[in-house]
């Protein structure tokens, strides 16, 4: 099982068995989920929303009232669920219980690109860079109205004075509080900031999204977003293997390749539009050691889908390929040890 959060969006021609191998393999074997409320599923479409993602507020009608309550999106609900097993493996004194687990929670995302993705992420998206012991790097603030709702969906209890504000917090196993402070004072190793209203991801869940290379009904993923993920691609030929072993096992020789990479782009920027969002940074991959499947899977779809999608000839090119021998992103993967190779064979 893994200890790190998986974080990836697996691509490929529909009916490559995508979601079969998330379901059969990801989750129970690398994730060791088995409890139905550790996955939460969404399907991104056209009119899915942030609200639909996050939460939102809806009329209910009691009689001749109107009331609005609020419902839980895709993500709040896997979030509060990532906290909650967080929470059952400490005590109230805040100690993490001897010889206890925290259980995995994942958040499957299909056809990601079928849904304006960077929309319905909204500020959510910056809570996607994780720092070393895998929480989020960053943190955002939510509203009132879902901080509460949180608030609820892990546990915690409320109760109300005579104007209706909030007296009493109740959390268990911890002692009713009166303020915010106090609660967020116990549950600290949350990174959950009741008093500021921020969160952050917790390194027990993953996300995990599909996408289907083929699909035209699709949204434009932006780079920044895209950068945020690992990419798995799978071929519709099943006999393709994902590339093995270590690139580059130092981040001097790695920064030398993308700046021989970025002046592969900017000489051919005829073939590019928007150049100065077309070049690759350093941490566009993060790890010490860059593998192989890495560079196949995010950067050369990086360069075969953003960079030159409107022409591939540089890429053939490069490689030295009959026109036709390059046709698919899967001829392209296949690649990986030539593309490294003829773009370190370039001068500075």
């Amino acid at each position: 099982m893994s200890s790190k959060p998986i974080q990836k969006i697996i691509f490929g021609s529909p009916g490559t068995g995508k979601s079969y191998m998330i379901d059969k393999k990801i989750i129970p074997d690398d994730l060791g989920i088995d409890k139905p409320e550790n996955v939460i599923k969404a399907v991104f479409h056209p009119e899915y929303t942030h609200g639909d993602f996050m939460g939102k507020l809806l009329p209910m009608t009691r009689g001749k009232q109107v009331e609005y309550n609020f419902y839980e999106g895709h993500f709040l609900k896997a979030l509060s669920q990532a906290y909650k097993n967080i929470l059952k493996v400490h005590d109230k004194d805040g100690n993490r219980k001897e010889g206890s687990e925290i259980e995995n929670v994942v958040l499957v995302i299909d056809e990601i690109n079928r849904g304006n993705s960077s929309a319905i992420f909204g500020s959510v998206f910056q809570l996607l860079d994780r720092d070393k012991q895998n929480w989020s790097s960053y943190n955002t603030s939510i509203n009132g109205v879902m901080f509460i709702k949180l608030l609820e969906l892990i546990g915690c209890k409320f109760s109300y004075d005579n104007n209706q504000e909030i007296d009493e917090y109740k959390l268990k196993p911890y002692d009713g509080v009166k303020q915010l402070s106090t609660l967020n004072d116990k549950i600290s190793f949350l990174n959950f900031d009741l008093v500021n209203k921020t969160i952050q991801i917790p390194p027990n869940l993953s996300i995990i999204a599909t996408m289907n290379t083929s699909d035209s009904s699709i949204y434009y993923m932006d780079t920044a977003f895209k950068r945020r993920w690992d990419w798995e691609f799978i071929d519709v030929d099943s006999n393709s293997t994902k590339a093995q072993g270590i690139a580059f096992h130092d981040r001097n020789a790695w920064n030398l390749f993308i700046k021989k990479l970025n002046n592969f782009i900017k000489s051919n920027h005829k073939s590019i539009r928007g150049i100065e969002d077309k070049q690759v940074g350093n941490y566009f991959i993060q790890d010490d050691k860059i593998s192989n499947s890495d560079i196949q899977s995010k950067l050369m779809f990086f360069i075969w889908d953003s960079v030159f999608s409107r022409d591939k000839k540089p890429l053939k090119e490069l490689l030295n390929l009959e026109d036709d021998s390059l046709t698919t992103f899967g001829d392209f993967s296949f690649h990986v040890d030539s593309f490294v190779k003829a773009i370190n064979n370039r001068n500075v």
